[in-house]
């Protein structure tokens, strides 16, 4: 508060911060002259896109919009014709690859299934620490309370969370108080947390970059981690487009 009060030439902020001083007139946003929004995707995806629009809205036109994203999904091509003119475009192509230290295994199963398949490795792997990763929101929500109610102690990481409860989830797994975390892929990025030893998939992601960022938990600081994928009949196609960005097919194991 004091640091803005000197009337700094560069404000860094997340977007909910931002909105907090602007209501307490701590700060104003009308001599803006370049607004750079950074990793668009994950904000949207932890649902700012609302944050979001009211911070460019009180804005001036004239000012020049940076946009970072590391996707470009619907949602941020939308907010950049809003809230771009006539913007140049850049792109930078990074190689991404697995991690060498990270083993990747594969169970085909029909998709009604896939928790029975998930409660038999959860019994059958040794773990330390473990995040499940879901599609949806929604599917993270019904997976986590069905392993609650066979015993299994888990927290749950989505953007639909509140921001308090996002940290205490996450908090109470990196030091180890809950072994199991289940989350959609807001977690697959951004998070440092060196204990995981096993990842599991329990949906495919829909884009292989997503796989990679993922498996990413695991094996980290020289550590070996597992990634085990469960992978239904309508998501192979999925599957092939992960073996050929890892130029390797993964294990087709059963139980």
């Amino acid at each position: 508060l004091e640091e803005l009060g000197n009337k700094p030439d560069i404000v860094v902020a997340t977007p909910g911060r931002l909105l907090d001083h602007l209501q307490q007139g701590n700060l104003k946003l009308n001599k803006v002259e370049i607004l750079i929004l950074d990793e668009v995707d994950r904000m949207l995806d932890m649902g700012f896109v609302e944050d979001v629009t009211k911070i460019i809205n009180k804005t001036p036109r004239s000012r020049q919009t940076l946009l970072f994203s590391a996707t470009i999904p619907d949602a941020v091509v939308r907010l950049s014709k809003w809230a771009l003119d006539n913007p140049a475009e850049a792109k930078i192509d990074i190689k991404i690859s697995a991690a060498e230290t990270v083993t990747h295994a594969l169970y085909p199963v029909p998709a009604i299934q896939k928790f029975d398949l998930l409660i038999a490795l959860l019994k059958k792997i040794k773990f330390e620490n473990l995040i499940i990763f879901f599609q949806t929101r929604r599917g993270t929500d019904k997976i986590s309370r069905w392993l609650t109610e066979h015993g299994e102690t888990v927290r749950v990481l989505h953007s639909d969370l509140k921001q308090r409860d996002r940290s205490s989830a996450l908090e109470e797994f990196k030091h180890g108080k809950v072994k199991i975390l289940c989350a959609t892929d807001v977690a697959s990025r951004g998070l440092d947390i060196t204990n995981v030893t096993h990842v599991i998939n329990y949906d495919v992601p829909q884009h292989s970059e997503d796989y990679v960022h993922r498996i990413g938990r695991t094996g980290r600081a020289g550590s070996t981690g597992e990634a085990i994928s469960l992978v239904s009949a309508d998501e192979f196609l999925q599957l092939s487009h992960i073996e050929k960005l890892l130029k390797k097919p993964l294990d087709r194991i059963t139980i």
